[in-house]
């Protein structure tokens, strides 16, 4: 039976701990002030400019030396809406998401940004975007919200949703090569396209509760993760699903492939996991108390930096990879 407004709500906070609908009370930041250690940051991502990451308020925040400094970057217009994910074509060219229909623009790889969508009558988060190889812009979130751009992201129209589900879309996934692309939501929603996301499959339910993202990884096989501890694996490019093997009821939000072929997840508590059987099964690396991690990025001394709902954080797995490693051999 499907939850209630609320309840569906309260997954969207739960879900990396910034997706709240409710109204935004804090002061915006001045621009001589970036206390970033204290932020609630969604997403992170590097690009020709340097290390990108935004989140509260609107912000967008550059750092050219690795995350320890930081400068705002330069919006057209600022809203003060929360931003929920950042997304490159390439080094320079960009978009930004976020709650009221949000849709920021970049080609210097995010140091200006330049507003090409917003409605603030619509309540609903954009959660996820993605360019397919058609040329074709396609940005998704709550309650099935699809809106897409013709002309390389600079204007933006509503389309129906696949399935004309009213299910929160929560993340778009491509196949390494871009040939195959997953859609995933809330109440165990997967969508699959094989041409560019002209049209999709509805894969068959095989869990009931909210996927919040996930990766190709490789050939036929695809991982994607949600609540309270749900990864499933898949080995034939996303028709059928297995649940990978990890224990505790902890929701996971972000990925990152470590330049050495580790697989890593992040989530609730801080918590790191590591896959060495390409998520079959995940092992725990470290815990961060309450945190909720947003993203993860491999700085050049290869520790993590870790975006999440209450700043940045360094971290240094290098001791419990190499346990993990030395224990399966």
């Amino acid at each position: 039976m499907r939850a209630t407004i609320g309840i569906a709500i309260s997954l969207i906070v739960a879900a990396a701990g910034v997706f709240a609908f409710s109204h935004r009370d804090t002061l915006p930041l001045a621009d001589h002030r970036i206390p970033i250690d204290r932020m609630n940051l969604t997403a992170m991502t590097r690009t020709s400019a340097g290390l990108v990451a935004a989140g509260e308020l609107g912000h967008i925040l550059i750092s050219t030396d690795d995350g320890s400094n930081w400068q705002q970057a330069k919006l057209s217009k600022q809203r003060h809406a929360l931003i929920t994910q950042l997304y490159f074509a390439d080094d320079k060219l960009g978009l930004a998401v976020g709650h009221e229909g949000w849709i920021l623009r970049t080609t210097d790889g995010g140091q200006n940004w330049q507003e090409v969508a917003f409605n603030p009558e619509a309540s609903e988060p954009l959660m996820s975007v993605a360019h397919f190889p058609s040329g074709m812009w396609m940005a998704v979130g709550a309650f099935g919200r699809v809106m897409v751009s013709y002309d390389n992201a600079l204007s933006w129209q509503p389309m129906t949703a696949p399935g004309n589900t009213d299910w929160h879309l929560n993340a778009i996934i491509p196949s390494i090569d871009h040939s195959t692309w997953l859609l995933v939501g809330e109440a165990g929603t997967v969508f699959r396209s094989k041409n560019s996301g002209q049209s999709w499959q509805q894969i068959p339910e095989f869990y009931n509760g909210s996927f919040y993202g996930g990766l190709h990884l490789g050939e036929g096989n695809w991982l994607i993760y949600g609540m309270r501890g749900n990864i499933y694996h898949s080995a034939d490019n996303g028709l059928s699903w297995q649940r990978s093997q990890f224990n505790l009821p902890i929701s996971i939000f972000t990925h990152r492939f470590l330049p050495d072929g580790q697989l890593l997840l992040g989530g609730q508590g801080g918590i790191l996991l590591n896959s060495q059987d390409k998520g079959k099964s995940f092992s725990l690396l470290q815990r961060h108390g309450r945190m909720t991690l947003t993203d993860i990025e491999a700085r050049s001394d290869g520790k993590l930096l870790l975006s999440s709902d209450e700043g940045l954080l360094v971290a240094d797995i290098a001791d419990q990879l190499q346990q993990q490693i030395s224990a399966s051999q």
